[in-house]
């Protein structure tokens, strides 16, 4: 592969969720429209996120590079008539909401979005575990006609989460903030 010119190299290595987020929007203030970022990441859930960043953005998410444990994310800044405000999904819960509805035993799916790893050490007692970046490849083990209350660890990977599953036609979805940096309701672990 050719080497790839970029303006502006970020490191975010030893980072999780939402930090190469929130590095990656104040590196992207600085750039010009055109101008190439390379975010430099260990946190795996990084790819979804770069992704569905960009993606909600208007900036174009031009491809990953993994090189030993790092992933290297390039990401081209889009001019003013490219881009689109950031947007957010409207349906948002508290964690405490969440808890209510599974105290009273609602029907209602709970889907969590993080990586594989966040799952295993701690997830939502009854929680189906879909990470991001699969979600829209396994988009048809959800019902659409049901309740959804996304999960991620911020509310950052469930707030795209949210926006897919509208943009495929799902009625019911809804974000949960802060997600599992602040859920104290019955887990497995």
């Amino acid at each position: 592969m050719a080497e790839i010119k970029v303006d502006q190299t970020l490191d975010c290595k030893g980072l999780a969720c939402p930090m190469p987020i929130v590095r990656t929007k104040k590196a992207m203030d600085q750039l010009g429209a055109g101008q190439v970022i390379e975010i430099q990441a260990t946190d795996k859930g990084s790819l979804a996120d770069i992704q569905g960043w960009a993606k909600n953005t208007g900036h174009h998410y031009l491809g990953t590079v993994e090189d030993s444990d790092v992933l290297k994310h390039y990401v081209r800044k889009a001019s003013v008539t490219e881009t689109k405000e950031e947007k957010k999904h409207p349906h948002v819960i508290s964690n405490h909401e969440l808890e209510k509805k599974l105290a009273d035993n609602e029907k209602i799916t709970v889907l969590d979005v993080r990586e594989p790893a966040e799952y295993a050490f701690k997830q939502i007692t009854g929680a189906i575990s879909i990470p991001l970046g699969e979600l829209e490849n396994r988009i048809q083990e959800l019902n659409p006609e049901e309740d959804i209350y996304v999960v991620c660890r911020t509310g950052s990977r469930s707030d795209l989460a949210c926006q897919l599953l509208t943009e495929q036609g799902f009625k019911k979805v809804n974000n949960v903030e802060p997600g599992m940096t602040g859920w104290t309701g019955p887990t497995d672990k």
